[in-house]
């Protein structure tokens, strides 16, 4: 298949790395390993742009060139990744009607409470409208299936549990051998969080973190805490741990993602709370790598963490309960290896990128098998 592939909230290649951008670029390199062919016919990014009037002309631009393009690279499909109300796709629909292309979306999200909201009613209704063309949606979490059933048919919306490339994220005893001699931790458990060090909510749950470790070397338990990540807030989160965790505190600034199985193998555990958490792709990350989880029951995390079996989730907003599933895990040893090998094989049972996405190229296949035959191949000059 020959596909154009737009990310309206944030194009592939972004330099803030964030779940959503590796879910989208999992995808699109899925597809290119399975010899489709993509392209990107804009890097348009429609972040609230209905209230930025100055952008709208390049909205129209975008429209035709990427129309042109759809015929030039004789295009079979267009694949829109994760457009909702913030980012409403405001080119897939519009090319695919003048150039007769299907039109799918992934990652799809719909919300009846943001057309209650004078801010975001005209994003809900640019998403609806999208959706409502789509000639399939797929979703990765269950209450946006739920909530997409409403307005979707079921022969055009599919459920696809999130996946990770299981072989990018496997245990490294030598990494955590040299790891451990660098932070000097000897035998004590280590705890790792990982996080980008942006204000609200990623800040917010690196520093509940940090104060629950505070709280329980306080009580005289042995740990250290290893943060993982990078941006503005980091003086702050710094003098934070000072403040609660003296010397027991590691920064190790961005790991790249392609070093982040090195960075997991040397720690014991992985604590980050989740704070309105769409899924968490660091979670399975992470228990690929045989962690243990401690997170909230709360947004997509309980779809990538099975409670009391890979993990210890508890109710948002609770920090007494949170510090208190990190304490478990700190200091149950045994508990920490049996959560952490059910993490390691549930997260390849279920979790398989490869596997998960086989289920996408097959819908995809059967949309451009049901288009009609002059869809997409046809020519567009304007």
């Amino acid at each position: 298949m020959r596909i154009l592939f737009y990310a309206p909230f944030k194009p592939l290649g972004h330099p803030n790395p964030s779940g959503d951008l590796v879910i989208g670029t999992g995808l699109f390199e899925y597809l290119q390993r399975r010899g489709h062919v993509l392209a990107v016919p804009s890097t348009l990014r429609s972040r609230w742009i209905y209230w930025k009037p100055v952008r709208w002309p390049q909205v129209i631009r975008d429209r035709r060139r990427s129309a042109r393009l759809s015929g030039r690279f004789a295009a079979d499909l267009w694949l829109s990744y994760h457009p909702f109300y913030k980012a409403p796709d405001v080119l897939g629909p519009a090319v695919c009607r003048k150039t007769r292309l299907p039109y799918v979306i992934f990652q799809g999200a719909y919300a009846t409470k943001r057309r209650r909201d004078v801010r975001t009613v005209a994003g809900f209704h640019l998403n609806r409208r999208s959706l409502l063309a789509a000639d399939h949606v797929f979703s990765n979490r269950r209450v946006d299936f739920e909530n997409l059933a409403r307005i979707i048919p079921s022969a055009r919306l599919t459920y696809v549990a999130p996946g990770i490339v299981c072989r990018e994220f496997t245990f490294d005893a030598r990494a955590r051998e040299e790891l451990r001699s660098q932070w000097a931790v000897g035998s004590d458990p280590v705890v790792l969080s990982a996080a980008m060090f942006r204000p609200g909510v990623k800040t917010r749950g690196l520093s509940w973190v940090i104060r629950a470790c505070g709280r329980l070397l306080r009580r005289g338990r042995r740990l250290l805490l290893v943060i993982a990540g990078e941006g503005r807030q980091r003086e702050y989160l710094e003098r934070l741990a000072r403040q609660h965790l003296g010397r027991r505190v590691r920064f190790v600034g961005k790991v790249p993602r392609a070093r982040m199985r090195r960075f997991y193998s040397a720690g014991d555990l992985f604590a980050f709370p989740g704070f309105r958490e769409s899924l968490g792709m660091v979670f399975l990350e992470a228990q690929a790598c045989g962690l243990p989880v401690a997170a909230f029951a709360g947004g997509g995390i309980p779809e990538v963490v099975d409670a009391g079996n890979t993990g210890i989730l508890t109710p948002p907003g609770d920090f007494e309960a949170f510090t208190a599933a990190v304490d478990t895990l700190v200091t149950d040893r045994e508990m920490r290896r049996t959560l952490g090998r059910a993490a390691a094989a549930g997260v390849r049972r279920r979790h398989d990128l490869a596997r998960n996405y086989a289920i996408v190229e097959q819908r995809l296949a059967q949309v451009v098998q049901q288009a009609p035959r002059t869809g997409g191949r046809k020519t567009v000059d304007s």
